[in-house]
C-alpha cells in the first residue's frame, strides 16, 4: 500500500518535455511519458480530500483522487477501469485538457500553495498503460438491440455517444463529411499538443466494437436529414462548430489573412502525410514571414506554435485584454512565450494595410484598456485614445472562435435555434424540438473544451437510450 498526502515531502512535477529550443524544430508532443515510478510518486502527493474540489472541478466528475490512489498503489488495470467509467477519451483529456483551469485550479493543494497534483499528466499515463497491456479490448454488449442511432459528427461528443451507446447493444452509424474521424481533434489540435496517432487508435476501437463511419458524407448534400431520419430510431446531431467569426475592419479581405481552422487544417494534413495542393501550400507557407495572430484562446495559441515552427520569421500574438484575462491555458501561453511568440497585451486591429486586391502589409493597432465589468463581472475592453502603432505583417491569422453553421437550412427548418444560432436542446439531456432528434456538444453550447463535449454526449445518451426504451415497452 503506497502512502498518500506526499505533499509536504515530495514537490509537483511534470513528466519531463522538450527544451523550447529544440521543439520548435517539431511537431512531435511536448512531454515524455510518465515512468511508472515517477507517475506512482506523483499520485501519491494527493491529500485524499474528505470534499474533492478536483472533482468537482471537473466537468465529467471525475473520481480523480480514487484513481490517485490507485495509480499510486500500482494498481493500474483499476485505475484505468475507473477513470474510463466517467470518460471515453482519457489519454486525450489528460494531453488537452486546461487542466490549470479545472481539476488542477481546483485542487486543494494549489489552493494551500502547495502545488496542484499533477492531474493531467497522470491521467494520460494511467490510460496509455491500459493500451500497452492490452486491457482497452473491443465493446461486446451482453445484447445486441435491433434499433439503430445516427449520429452526425465524428468528433469528441459523436466518438463519446457512440461508445457508450454500443455498450448498451444498440447498432450505431456516425457520419462525418471530413476523410477521417475525430473531428477538431484530428484537424484542429496541432501534433506538438495531440499526436494523430492517438485519435486514430480510439477510432480503430470504436470501429472493432460495431461502430460504423460513413466519412466523406455531409447531412444535408449528400444525404437529407429526413433520409437520415428513416434510416435511424434516433438522431444525435454532434457536429460541432467550425465556421470562424468575422472580423470587421478596413482591409480584412485582402490576401494573406486567414481564419485560424483553415491554417491548421493545411498543417495538421500535412502532418498526417497528406500531399497538399501547391496553391493551398503557398497559400499557408508562412517561412521567412511575419506572421501576426490575432485571439487569445487556445486555437490562438495553437496558431502562434504552429507559425514557429514552420520558420516564420516572427510571430506575433495580439489579444485585446491583458494575460490574466486570457481565455485561454496559461500554462499553453507560457509554452508559447518559451518558445519565442511575442504577445502584444492590450492591443487590438484596427485596420489592415496594403495595396487594394493584393497582399496584407501590415496591421494598424489600437491600444486598449480594461474598464469597468459588465454585467458577467468581466472588465470591458477600451480604446486608449491616441494609443494607434502599426505591426509589420506578411500574414494575418484571424483566431477569434468559432460559431455554427446554419443549422435550419442544412438540416431541417423544424429544429428550433438560439438567438446564437446553436441547436436549442438541454445540455443536461440533449433533447432538442424534434421528436427522436438529440443534440450534443458544441452544436448545443457553442464553441468549448473537448470534455464538455464528452459530459454533454453521455447525457444525451442516456436521454436516446430511455426514450427508446420507452418506444420499446409502448408497442
Amino acid at each position: 500500500m503506497s502512502k498518500m498526502l506526499q505533499f509536504v515531502d515530495r514537490p509537483a512535477q511534470m513528466p519531463s518535455k522538450q527544451d523550447a529550443a529544440a521543439r520548435v524544430g517539431n511537431f512531435q508532443e511536448l512531454y515524455a511519458p510518465f515512468p511508472q515510478k515517477q507517475a506512482a510518486e506523483q499520485s501519491s502527493r494527493c491529500s485524499q480530500c474528505g470534499v474533492p474540489f478536483c472533482q468537482t472541478g471537473c466537468p465529467l466528475q471525475n473520481n480523480i483522487p480514487d484513481w490517485l490512489k490507485l495509480a499510486a498503489e500500482g494498481r493500474m488495470a483499476e485505475a484505468y477501469q475507473l477513470s474510463a467509467s466517467t470518460n471515453n477519451l482519457p489519454e486525450i483529456c489528460g494531453r488537452i485538457c486546461p487542466q490549470d483551469r479545472l481539476c488542477e485550479g481546483s485542487c486543494v493543494l494549489e489552493i494551500s500553495d502547495h502545488e496542484a497534483v499533477t492531474i493531467g499528466a497522470i491521467e494520460k499515463h494511467i490510460t496509455e498503460e491500459a493500451w500497452k497491456t492490452g486491457l482497452i479490448v473491443p465493446i461486446i454488449p451482453a445484447a445486441e438491440r435491433s434499433e439503430s442511432v445516427g449520429i452526425i459528427g465524428a468528433g469528441p461528443a459523436g466518438m463519446s455517444a457512440a461508445e457508450e451507446l454500443r455498450k448498451l447493444g444498440y447498432q450505431v452509424h456516425v457520419y462525418d463529411r471530413h476523410d477521417r474521424a475525430g473531428g477538431l481533434m484530428i484537424y484542429g489540435i496541432p501534433n506538438f499538443k495531440l499526436e494523430k496517432e492517438v485519435v486514430e487508435r480510439r477510432t480503430l476501437h470504436l470501429e472493432q466494437s460495431g461502430v460504423v463511419f460513413h466519412l466523406n458524407t455531409d447531412i444535408g448534400r449528400d444525404m437529407t436529414f429526413e433520409d437520415l431520419r428513416s434510416r435511424h430510431d434516433a438522431v444525435l446531431v454532434a457536429t460541432g462548430v467550425y465556421q470562424s467569426r468575422d472580423l470587421k475592419a478596413p482591409g480584412v479581405s485582402l490576401a494573406g489573412i486567414e481564419p485560424a481552422l483553415d491554417f491548421l487544417t493545411a498543417y495538421n494534413r500535412l502532418c498526417l502525410g497528406d500531399a497538399l495542393e501547391a496553391e493551398t501550400k503557398a497559400r499557408f507557407d508562412v517561412s521567412g514571414k511575419n506572421v501576426v495572430v490575432v485571439g487569445g484562446g487556445d486555437t490562438a495559441m495553437d496558431c502562434v506554435r504552429t507559425s514557429i515552427r514552420q520558420q516564420a520569421a516572427s510571430v506575433t500574438c495580439l489579444y485585446r485584454r491583458d494575460q490574466a484575462n486570457m481565455p485561454g491555458s496559461q500554462r499553453e501561453v507560457q509554452n508559447a512565450i518559451d518558445e519565442g511568440i511575442l504577445f502584444d497585451w492590450l492591443k487590438t486591429p484596427q485596420a489592415f494595410l496594403g495595396e487594394a486586391g493584393a497582399r496584407v502589409e501590415a496591421v494598424r493597432v489600437q491600444e486598449m484598456r480594461l474598464g469597468q465589468a459588465d454585467t458577467q463581472g468581466r472588465r470591458r475592453v477600451e480604446a486608449v485614445a491616441e494609443g494607434i502603432t502599426t505591426r509589420k505583417a506578411d500574414m494575418v491569422i484571424l483566431a477569434l472562435g468559432f460559431e455554427p453553421e446554419p443549422m435550419q437550412e442544412m438540416l431541417d427548418s423544424r429544429l428550433d435555434v438560439t438567438e446564437w444560432q446553436t441547436l436549442r436542446a438541454s445540455v443536461d439531456d440533449g433533447r432538442t424540438s424534434m421528436d427522436g432528434v438529440y443534440a450534443a456538444g458544441d452544436i448545443v453550447r457553442g464553441a468549448s473544451l473537448v470534455v464538455w463535449a464528452i459530459r454533454d454526449a453521455r447525457l444525451a445518451v442516456e436521454s436516446i437510450h430511455a426514450d427508446l426504451q420507452q418506444k420499446a415497452i409502448a408497442a
